[in-house]
């Protein structure tokens, strides 16, 4: 469902309580008095068949007998009578209710039905809804308690959402302590229908709002989940704690690779992926709220802490090593300023111990030098209680100097009721302030986190050398073939010609059911050889003892083939053997890892990188990353091991080639965004050499699919299907492909060859070049939401992009807006048309229902285009500007 009638719920003109009353204690009494007392401008309508009058006001029995329409219903009757009232209210034309109610899904099977006639209720009318059991929804601007909260936030451009309610009240009840503002509290409760997805489109839209900050039990829609946060949290930071930190999902699991992929580390993969700040506790969640809220991001992680007592400074110190931070080093400048008002014998480096005589005045002249030090990218205060200074002047004399600064300043005014004063003058400016130097410092180094991880996202990739080439059909019938089978484990030989059909090099594999078959492949492959157990039913093979290496000869073939088979006996009696795999004996490489990939219950695949070998499961140096993956995002999954160091060369052993290995990993992410069907793959060990990668052993479980690919990735991959060769009405040959985050380049290229004049009328503003956060936000699109498509010369010598088009979707999904850009020297020839004109044919078949754009009334080369594709004109008024408007005909 799209965001359509959320403003209905969350900025409502009238109101119906359903289930009002004035029964001190019950919900529908708090509900009222938050309504009427917290100041609601708007109508408030009681609905209660057993009161003519409630509140001062009357009271009608049902949402239907209502004179005039409302937006909202808050529904706090029983939930059996649910599936009825939003019935009503959509016969009525209410947008929007809460259900309050409890004793859904919760419950069991019963509660379950209920919902579900709820929702289909709810499709059939249109009416979106929070809840049920939730405590309500609140917006401070809006003057808006639609909840059984006995209080409002202070205002503010923070927006919370929470599914427990417990959390919620507590969320609350501190940020009246602490004074932080927000706009939004949001209890969502069950998420029969308006969920996390939903909630931060609909708040990334909203110009209150510029922080989000979520407590999240569970998730639903997870593509739409992950779509929303991607494209909300490049420009508001979006923090979560996530409940259910458990492995326990692992345990089942038949590889390495699944093994290791527990479902915690998958959250956090996602999470990181979608640019969302994790935090682990409930402490954590609401320390980076008021950083959040009350500060600006750090630029680095360059802290200067200023203390009046050595140990808090050092406590601070420690906690920066702790996350693989340090002090800053001051500069020269900032030293000698610091000498000329600080004692001779003060610390002279960072922590500034200012020692137990700081005054009020040495406090704010400390700061202000440190304000203008180049190289401090943020501030921590500390004090300590001391007899000889006066702690909460000295937070009166800070206020006017930290209240609006460049960067991030932070205070942790240390100890009990003689310190509290302090921070209460902290609290009341809006400076945030911590009990301690370690809360302190770990909530400025989760901002950087933040700002760190946005950064990452929107780098460029780098491209391959060379187009990745796969053979799509040979892998389709080894798959096919595969699912055909008992147990739809590929045999190894199998999942190495798998592997190979996607660029993955493999060591050669035969297998022998026999002794003389054995030494028959040996002699053709030549010795020395590894024999292995050949069965599906014996995923570890020396767990089993079902490996043998370095055989120089016939005869030692024949021995360590009946020692493989007697081994996989004992090991396990019920196992099918189909004899023994040979492939040659390799010297031992430089480094051994492990790849993979498992189908996570919510998440879909998930790729896993780490050191490999017999030791994987001792170490358990991974990391994992949802796919797609491109050359960047490769390198960034290697470097959150431990391993990675030694890839880049550790004293006598070489460097491996790491470009080798960012192509293998991408190669593998190809291969699982094709193919629904794979469950768990596994490369273990990839032996790795200064300069090659083979996979040594490889194994494949697949499953019959719930979706079809692409549909089981939470990520939109790369649409392949848009890619045609074509020629223009005017007879030019192009390329027309979905653009890529690596055509950065190519993008800046059409850029510069565009003149003044196009891209005035592109932009409606003068610019000389494109910023990096707009050309990231160019080539590194959602194509659930983004449909871009460019033109490639066909007739260049070197690749050069000649122009692209784009519809960009609304948060509604069925509206969008277009725009088209063509190189100077191309424009004329039919590209835009071209363009354009495959566009909207996707967005159609998507669903959507209007598409617009604005053009300046001098581009007439655009209005012309317009309407030849069937575009209605329409002059805006009051400016030298048209309105391009096209609808979408349904059947």
């Amino acid at each position: 469902m799209s965001i359509d009638n959320m403003d209905k719920i969350f900025r409502p003109e009238s109101i119906a309580v359903v289930g009002a009353s004035e029964r001190k204690g019950s919900v529908g009494a708090a509900l009222m008095h938050n309504l009427i007392e917290r100041g609601f401008p708007g109508e408030v309508y009681p609905i209660n068949p057993r009161h003519k009058k409630l509140w001062q006001r009357p009271a009608c029995p049902s949402i239907k007998d209502l004179k005039t329409p409302v937006d909202l219903a808050v529904i706090a009757t029983p939930i059996a009578s649910a599936p009825h009232l939003i019935a009503e209210c959509g016969d009525a034309g209410v947008g929007g209710a809460v259900i309050i109610s409890a004793g859904g899904k919760e419950i069991g099977p019963e509660g379950r039905k209920l919902e579900a006639s709820i929702l289909g209720e709810a499709k059939r009318s249109g009416v979106r809804i929070i809840g049920p059991n939730c405590i309500g929804i609140v917006n401070s601007r809006a003057k808006l308690n639609a909840s059984f909260a006995s209080q409002m936030p202070p205002s503010g451009k923070m927006a919370f959402l929470s599914q427990s309610g417990a959390i919620f009240s507590s969320i609350l009840d501190l940020s009246i302590k602490e004074n932080i503002g927000f706009s939004y509290f949001v209890s969502l409760g069950s998420m029969l229908d308006i969920d996390f997805g939903d909630m931060i489109d609909y708040l990334g839209g909203q110009p209150e709002v510029s922080s989000i900050v979520m407590y999240i039990e569970s998730l639903t829609r997870f593509r739409n989940f992950m779509s929303a946060a991607r494209a909300v949290s490049r420009v508001k930071p979006i923090i979560a704690l996530k409940a259910g930190r458990s492995a326990a999902g692992a345990l089942a699991a038949a590889s390495h690779t699944g093994a290791l992929a527990g479902e915690d580390s998958v959250y956090d993969a996602a999470l990181k992926r979608a640019g969302i700040l994790r935090v682990k506790t409930f402490e954590e969640l609401f320390d980076c709220a008021e950083l959040v809220a009350k500060q600006p991001k750090p630029r680095g992680a360059d802290l200067a802490v200023i203390t009046n007592a050595g140990g808090p400074g050092v406590m601070a110190a420690d906690t920066l090593s702790e996350y693989g931070h340090e002090p800053v080093t001051l500069s020269a400048q900032t030293l000698k300023q610091l000498d000329e008002i600080l004692p001779p014998y003060w610390s002279r480096r960072n922590p500034i111990d200012m020692l137990g005589e700081a005054t009020p005045e040495l406090y704010r002249q400390v700061v202000e030098i440190c304000l203008k030090a180049d190289e401090v990218n943020g501030i921590l205060i500390l004090s300590a209680p001391q007899a000889l200074t006066d702690t909460a002047a000295a937070a009166t004399a800070l206020v006017s100097v930290i209240r609006d600064t460049p960067i991030p300043v932070i205070t942790s005014w240390i100890g009990g009721d003689e310190m509290q004063k302090g921070r209460d003058i902290f609290n009341r400016a809006g400076i945030p302030t911590f009990d301690t130097p370690e809360r302190a410092v770990r909530a400025f180094i989760d901002i950087y986190r933040y700002a760190r991880t946005i950064e990452m996202l929107q780098e460029i990739p780098s491209r391959f050398p060379g187009k990745l080439a796969f053979d799509r059909p040979k892998a389709k019938d080894l798959i096919r073939a595969g699912l055909d089978t008992a147990s739809r484990l590929l045999t190894e030989t199998q999942a190495k010609q798998l592997l190979s059909a996607y660029g993955i090099p493999v060591d050669p594999v035969e297998a022998a059911e026999s002794q003389q078959a054995a030494v028959r492949a040996a002699e053709t492959m030549g010795y020395p050889v590894v024999l292995k157990i050949n069965s599906v039913d014996i995923s570890h093979k020396s767990d089993a003892k079902g490996v043998r290496l370095d055989l120089k000869n016939a005869a030692e073939v024949r021995n360590a083939f009946d020692q493989i088979i007697e081994n996989a006996r004992m090991y396990n009696p019920e196992a099918a053997i189909d004899g023994v795999t040979i492939q040659p004996m390799r010297k031992r490489p430089h480094y051994e890892l492990i790849m993979g990939a498992k189908q996570d219950r919510d998440f879909g695949p998930v790729i896993l990188f780490g050191m490999g070998g017999v030791m994987t499961e001792v170490f358990k140096d991974r990391a994992i990353a949802l796919p797609p993956l491109n050359r960047l995002l490769a390198q960034r999954l290697m470097e959150e091991t431990r391993v990675n160091r030694l890839l880049r060369g550790y004293r006598d052993i070489p460097p491996a080639n790491i470009a080798l290995l960012e192509e293998i990993l991408t190669r593998l992410s190809q291969l699982v965004t094709d193919f629904s069907e794979i469950a768990e793959l596994d490369i273990n060990p990839l032996f790795v050499d200064h300069q090659t990668a083979c996979a040594v052993d490889a194994r494949v479980l697949l499953k019959p699919p719930d979706k079809p690919a692409p549909h089981h990735l939470v990520i939109s991959p790369y649409p392949d299907q848009f890619e045609a060769h074509t020629r223009t009405s005017m007879g030019v040959e192009i390329f027309v492909r979905p653009i890529r985050p690596e055509d950065a380049p190519l993008l800046v290229a059409l850029f510069e060859s565009l003149s003044p004049r196009s891209v005035y009328l592109r932009f409606f503003t003068p610019m000389k070049r494109l910023p990096h956060s707009m050309l990231a936000l160019f080539t590194q699109i959602d194509y659930d939401r983004h449909i871009a498509l460019v033109a490639l010369s066909e007739s260049e010598s070197e690749e050069q992009m000649l122009g692209v088009a784009r519809i960009i979707f609304a948060q509604n999904l069925k509206e969008a807006e277009f725009s088209v850009v063509v190189g100077d020297r191309w424009q004329g020839r039919g590209i835009g048309a071209a363009l354009l004109q495959r566009c909207l044919k996707i967005a159609e078949d998507r669903g959507l229902e209007s598409v617009t754009g604005v053009v300046l009334a001098e581009n007439t080369q655009m209005l012309a285009l317009g309407k030849k594709l069937g575009f209605k004109a329409t002059k805006v008024p009051d400016a030298g500007e048209y309105e391009l408007s096209k609808e979408f005909r349904r059947s």
